[in-house]
């Protein structure tokens, strides 16, 4: 039984509220009953705010479903589906011409382009690998990786034929990104008589290397002819460091297992450690006991002679929870627990606040910024909502009107269908919109649910809505004023440990003119920074802002598998991969409460998986069973063989609890299978519901 106190009415886990009175509050300056007092007003104004929202979704849904209920089997009319859309108030108006008002931002968001690294809070190795990889080495991310083309490494110390392979792949980067006046990197001897063929390039010393720039990015070139490598480079080039992943979004959403108290508890000290600046983690490698604190900045020597700074971490965002879910580290008036994400927006603030008033050993924004992004948000209504409460969160901490900046996740159907007015919902406030395929395509499934059964899951990559959705996303962002002053950003490379595809693939995104995209490790970020050297990515947006914008008939085009007849073997193949990735993330999320992890597919190759994961898997199941394409029988006998597939796979790891056999026992199975056989029913296809219930059931195990 949780330990609470009374405060203001709000019944507060003691943990928690001894944390807020004792690390969050003195330091910026805010009385602790005032503050109370002022949380439990906000509470009271947009708990019910929060609930109405959800029952318009509810209300929503259920008219779609009707819909198509009425008109099964038939093809959509676009005319007449989107005249119904607007009819209900699901399509809005377009809002008139307009450009976005946000100040204050940080030339990682607003000006440059390159990686974002999302990470879990919960997890403070991680999240300071991600904070430290504002800096990365090029020549470790080719030398361990296969993004080079080359043999890999032999035997355990240092293999001269594979470092060779690294240093000839850098010349050839150098001559690209910082070409000098006369013949190639490769040809150099002496650091002393380098001529660049743009002196502009150059920005100064560090103590092992010189810097340059490049499309906005800097690169630093280290010198250290007595190490292994330098020593055997004719200019005594030890390393290339790229400057790498520019933004960190760190997560209290998707990649984390966060159910009650004791679980944000964790999650806010981490977010506290790394906005301080004195988060470290201790830990056994190789035999040897580790700690790993955050970098400081980089100094630079100017040509001018003079010293500066450059910021050695990367600027961190802080996911928050969407609107849908509720915790039970707060309980209201009535006994009800708190949105989520209400109690985010304010605690994550209070801890920012700190970073805002200059008490934090690294300054994270230094324009005094608070960067928040706001997933699962459904049309402009939502965002309008997420304004005003931020609004009141900077009202209640003594902030700045707009310190708080929201970034906006494009990945529900009603906002990619709405995306300019939500922008307009924010327009003072907004430095982020992105696109990713998952969440976007579990939405997709669920609001057409009733519509007929969809194609299977990889075609849907290739479906018309997709197609325009990512184009819409970037050009209604032009359109709107992003370009300089907010990201536009796509969605992830899943796969960590196949970089060479990665190098072929992910160029394409800058392509675009997303000036981010995410990617899956500190190494992916260095590796994927150099698609930002070579390409422009805002000498690009003119032209890209001057293509026509995909219409709505494409975007909400429904991927429906009109008249197809799969065999056997295709439903089969098709559940198995479902299951598999089903049952190989929920197994982590129920049993160890790991939210993000490297999950081997159904192929055994590793993929990093967050809830989103789940929701496009169960859905597109709970799609094929209402339609009679699969049976209970044929879903059943996929999820217990594939149970036996994922236990092999984890058979390494000593705290994994077996699902085969246990079908009764284990809970991780039991809630795989109930986001398949009750994926119809939950609410806009969240996961969380079911995941959450059963976590709290296994922690009270």
């Amino acid at each position: 039984m949780t330990d609470r106190i009374d405060r203001s009415g709000l019944q507060v886990d003691a943990e928690l509220a001894r944390f807020v009175e004792e690390q969050v509050l003195p330091p910026i300056g805010q009385d602790a009953a005032a503050f109370w007092r002022g949380f439990a007003a906000l509470v009271a104004q947009f708990a019910p705010r929060n609930r109405a929202l959800l029952e318009t979704r509810d209300r929503l849904q259920a008219q779609i479903d009707a819909w198509h209920g009425e008109r099964a089997g038939k093809p959509i009319d676009p005319g007449a589906y989107q005249a119904f859309l607007r009819e209900i108030g699901y399509l809005v108006p377009e809002p008139g011409a307009f450009t976005i008002g946000t100040t204050g931002v940080d030339p990682e968001i607003a000006t440059m382009a390159g990686p974002q690294l999302v990470v879990p809070v919960l997890n403070a190795r991680f999240l300071l690998n991600a904070a430290n990889a504002r800096w990365g080495s090029l020549y470790d991310a080719w030398y361990g990786t296969d993004a080079l083309d080359a043999a890999p490494a032999q035997g355990k110390g240092y293999d001269p034929v594979r470092g060779a392979a690294v240093i000839a792949a850098g010349r050839t980067f150098l001559d690209r990104a910082v070409p000098l006046k006369a013949g190639s990197w490769a040809d150099l001897d002496d650091p002393e008589v380098l001529e660049l063929a743009d002196e502009r390039q150059f920005l100064g010393e560090t103590e092992k290397g010189l810097l340059f720039s490049n499309n906005g990015l800097t690169l630093e070139v280290v010198f250290d002819p007595e190490s292994p490598v330098g020593s055997s480079d004719r200019a005594g080039i030890s390393d290339i460091v790229l400057e790498a992943a520019l933004t960190t979004i760190v997560d209290l959403e998707d990649s984390v297992a966060a159910v009650d108290a004791e679980d944000k508890r964790a999650a806010y000290a981490n977010w506290l450690g790394v906005i301080r600046g004195d988060l470290t983690d201790t830990f056994e490698k190789g035999g040897a006991s580790m700690t790993r604190a955050l970098a400081p900045d980089k100094v630079v020597t100017l040509p001018s002679g003079e010293e500066a700074l450059m910021p050695g971490r990367s600027l961190l965002f802080v996911r928050n929870v969407g609107h849908l879910m509720t915790n039970p580290a707060i309980l209201l008036a009535d006994g009800s627990e708190i949105p989520e994400g209400i109690m985010d927006a304010v605690i994550t603030s209070a801890i920012s606040a700190q970073d805002v008033k200059g008490l934090t050993t690294y300054r994270n924004s230094r324009e005094g910024s608070i960067y928040i992004v706001k997933p699962k948000m459904h049309g402009p209504e939502e965002c309008a909502f997420t304004n005003d409460l931020f609004d009141a969160v900077e009202d209640l901490l003594g902030l700045s009107r707009h310190t708080i900046k929201v970034g906006v996740m494009d990945e529900e159907r009603r906002t990619s269908a709405n995306l300019a007015a939500c922008i307009h919902a924010v327009r003072d406030r907004i430095v982020f919109i992105n696109t990713g395929f998952l969440d976007r395509t579990g939405d997709e499934i669920h609001t057409s649910m009733r519509a007929g059964p969809m194609i299977r899951k990889a075609a849907i990559k290739g479906s018309a809505w997709i197609q325009a959705y990512e184009k819409r996303n970037v050009a209604i962002g032009l359109r709107h004023g992003l370009s300089g002053v907010a990201q536009i950003g796509k969605g992830m490379w899943a796969a960590p440990d196949m970089m060479r595809d990665m190098m072929v693939q992910k160029i394409g995104h800058p392509r675009t003119g997303a000036n981010t995209a995410w990617v899956p490790s500190p190494t992916a970020a260095t590796l994927h920074a150099m698609h930002y050297h070579e390409v422009n990515v805002f000498g690009l947006r003119e032209e890209i802002a001057a293509e026509a914008v995909p219409g709505l008939d494409l975007l909400l085009s429904v991927p429906l598998a009109d008249g197809t007849n799969w065999s056997e073997e295709e439903v089969r193949e098709e559940l198995d991969n479902n299951a598999q990735g089903l049952l190989g993330y929920v197994v982590r999320w129920i049993d160890q409460g790991v939210g993000c992890s490297k999950v081997p597919d159904i192929n055994d190759v590793g993929l990093m998986e967050d809830r989103a994961t789940l929701r496009i898997s169960s859905q597109h199941m709970a799609n094929w069973l209402l339609h009679g394409v699969c049976t209970p029988d044929q879903v059943m006998d996929s999820l217990r063989r594939m149970a036996a597939k994922v236990d092999a796979q984890n058979a390494g790891d000593p705290l994994y609890e077996p699902m085969a056999g246990n079908w009764e026992t284990s809970m991780a199975f039991q809630a795989a299978c109930e986001l398949v056989f009750k994926g119809v029913e939950q609410p806009n296809g969240y996961t969380e519901p079911l995941l959450h219930a059963w976590r709290l059931r296994k922690k009270a195990a």
